[in-house]
């Protein structure tokens, strides 16, 4: 396991405008490997917000990791996608695009914009639990990622 692992709990930010899905992320967090703290944007914009540490998210922690889902009303995923990736203080923080959307320009255009991985949400309720364990794990305990400057 990751040195910053024990250091710390690790910040997960989900975006996503599905409260049974946030409700099922949170779930399967919970039993995880990884100590970990859930931060939940229900759009875009919120999402923005909080990684730029805006309006209500001043004290906001960066995330070590974003799940995105793409179809959202109002600023959907792929632009939230190009926003961060744009932006030098938040490029680095790996992207997993979790969708329901299985069309291969979705696939394209995500990877495209810079997406570290694409994963379709399953519709099966444990399938979905332990899809979201099998992310956290690899990207918050077997890859190395960079850490905040203060």
């Amino acid at each position: 396991m990751r040195s910053q692992v024990a250091k710390r709990p690790m910040d997960i930010l989900l975006v996503d405008d599905n409260p049974g899905d946030a409700r099922l992320t949170s779930e399967a967090l919970k039993d995880g490997q990884v100590e970990s703290r859930l931060h939940i944007a229900r759009d875009g914009a919120e999402a923005l917000d909080f990684l730029r540490r805006k309006g209500g998210f001043g004290s906001a922690p960066r995330p070590d990791l974003i799940l995105l889902d793409l179809n959202m009303p109002g600023m959907n995923g792929r632009q939230v996608l190009a926003e961060i990736k744009e932006d030098a203080a938040l490029k680095q923080i790996p992207v997993v695009i979790l969708t329901g959307s299985r069309e291969m320009d979705d696939i394209v255009r995500t990877y495209d914009l810079q997406a570290n991985c694409y994963v379709t949400k399953p519709i099966d309720f444990e399938q979905f639990i332990e899809m979201v364990r099998s992310i956290t794990d690899f990207w918050l305990t077997t890859v190395q990622l960079p850490m905040e400057e203060n």
